[in-house]
């Protein structure tokens, strides 16, 4: 929703009522992540994306059905599904899409949703998307860290469930499709539940004011990261230098990390890049990275010499083998990148392969699907 939630907050502002798609869970190789929406405004307008262009057409009527007719209603596209087929869904995946009403009256608490996302503050929003019971359908729960849920499900017992789901897929940083029992049961089937965890961005830390650094945060900006960089020398460590990063700290890196770490600003989210390839900040920094409970990858730039003196230093200080197999050094994938900017990407290639599980192989060289499963 998040790309689409300007043009939503407007037309719910001034009083519409808008037809919202969501893709709630996808199969093999959809070509949307669970989340991804189009809106269908007041005058006809499309906003937004549900397949990448396979199935707008298809989702475009349903809204406008939905639109007339004030009813919620439920999707499937795929590949194995005649009417799937003649709408266009080439790609060999399936996609579950559920299509609401939204105005002031159906989602009054739209508005606080998106200042919280606008603020960067943890908030969820649980939707009943299937149910025995038709008048469940479409009932909904605001869920933030630390408050009562806004709103309910149904009943107390629904809703203390999703409401703890809830507050896991937020710490993820995932949308999903949760299934349960008709009345909240964690073991039976009947209900499903789609949750939008607008998680703050994920981080990225980058140590070291280099000119490769530039390219680094930028990468990691227009990936939708928060974007720190450090660096103990403040003749280098400028906005100037370092437009595209969201902050720009002069501290010892070692120091830095540690207190971030200790305020509960470092999660499974955040990727960590060193890019100093001088032991005197390296050794204390991975000593300290390397020993994260939760992080999602540490990589440190340098030759292979470099890689093998870094390691043993820090053997040398008591990091462990298991410690030092979370460290990807040398930093980034094979793409013969020799500039500043291809160097970025190489980096930023292997953080998204991490993250979902990819092997850096060419597509062209396997077979099977393109996409990893991620199934809600």
């Amino acid at each position: 929703m998040r790309e689409v939630l300007p043009e939503l907050l407007q037309w719910w502002e001034q009083g519409h009522s808008i037809g919202v798609g969501t893709v709630v869970a996808t199969f093999r190789s959809a070509p949307r992540p669970p989340g991804a929406s189009m809106l269908v405004g007041p005058d006809g307008t499309a906003v937004g994306s549900v397949s990448g262009g396979c199935v707008e057409g298809a989702v475009y009527e349903l809204a406008q059905e939905v639109l007339e007719s004030g009813d919620p209603a439920f999707q499937r596209y795929g590949i194995s599904d005649d009417d799937a087929m003649s709408v266009g869904l080439t790609c060999g995946g399936i996609l579950d899409v559920w299509v609401e009403q939204m105005s002031r009256e159906t989602f009054p608490e739209l508005g606080e949703v998106a200042a919280d996302i606008d603020a960067g503050r943890a908030v969820a929003v649980a939707t009943i998307i299937e149910h025995p019971d038709a008048q469940w359908l479409g009932r909904r729960m605001i869920i933030r860290p630390d408050e009562e849920p806004r709103g309910s499900l149904g009943s107390s017992r629904a809703d203390a469930a999703v409401r703890d789901d809830a507050l896991g897929q937020l710490s993820a940083g995932h949308n999903a499709t949760l299934g349960y029992g008709p009345d909240g049961e964690r073991r039976g089937e009947g209900m499903r539940v789609f949750i939008w965890a607008f998680a703050p961005p994920p981080r990225m830390l980058v140590f070291g004011a280099i000119d490769f650094a530039a390219a680094v945060a930028k990468v990691g900006a227009f990936l939708g990261y928060r974007v720190t960089v450090c660096d103990a020398r403040p003749v280098f460590a400028t906005h100037s230098r370092f437009p595209a990063a969201d902050e720009v700290v002069v501290d010892w890196p070692h120091r830095y990390l540690a207190a971030e770490q200790d305020a509960g600003r470092i999660d499974g989210r955040t990727v960590i890049t060193v890019l100093t390839h001088d032991p005197k900040f390296d050794v204390p920094l991975l000593e300290v990275a390397l020993r994260l409970p939760e992080v999602g990858y540490i990589g440190a730039m340098g030759s292979r010499r470099t890689h093998e003196d870094r390691e043993e230093r820090l053997r040398e200080v008591g990091v462990t083998s298991t410690e030092l197999a979370r460290l990807r050094s040398p930093i980034g994938l094979d793409l013969g990148a020799r500039t500043p900017e291809e160097t970025a990407i190489s980096i930023a290639a292997e953080f998204v392969a991490d993250r979902w599980g990819g092997t850096g192989e060419r597509l062209a060289a396997r077979d099977g699907r393109i996409h990893h499963t991620l199934e809600g």
